[in-house]
């Protein structure tokens, strides 16, 4: 399973959240694309349509189970993917923001 740490991801890389709407709401990184896991097929034109051409993707969810079985089922589908190792409690833990739709600090739940 392709894997990074969080202190590995730069400013600017694609995020793709796949926590469900409730965790979304009460904090994300600001810029990633959500797709909760539970509508992930069905949405999945949204992913390719947002995310660069030839670039790789950055599977995020809260401790990095979700988004691993997102990550394997687009690594089938051809896509440059990765998990992102502890999730979103250890991108909180790292400093790195959490926000609110709004803007305001969220918080990992």
């Amino acid at each position: 399973m392709p894997t990074v740490e969080v202190t590995d991801l730069k400013d600017g890389d694609f995020l793709l959240d796949v926590r469900e709407d409730d965790e979304w709401q009460a904090g994300h990184a600001e810029g990633a694309l959500h797709i909760p896991i539970s509508d992930f097929v069905a949405r999945y034109g949204e992913l390719t349509e947002a995310a660069p051409q030839d670039g790789r993707v950055h599977v995020i969810c809260r401790s990095g189970g979700r988004s691993a079985q997102v990550t394997m089922y687009l690594v089938q589908q051809g896509l440059d993917a990765v998990n992102v190792g502890g999730g979103m409690q250890v991108w909180a833990a790292a400093g790195r923001p959490v926000v609110t739709d709004d803007g305001r600090p969220g918080q990992v739940v």
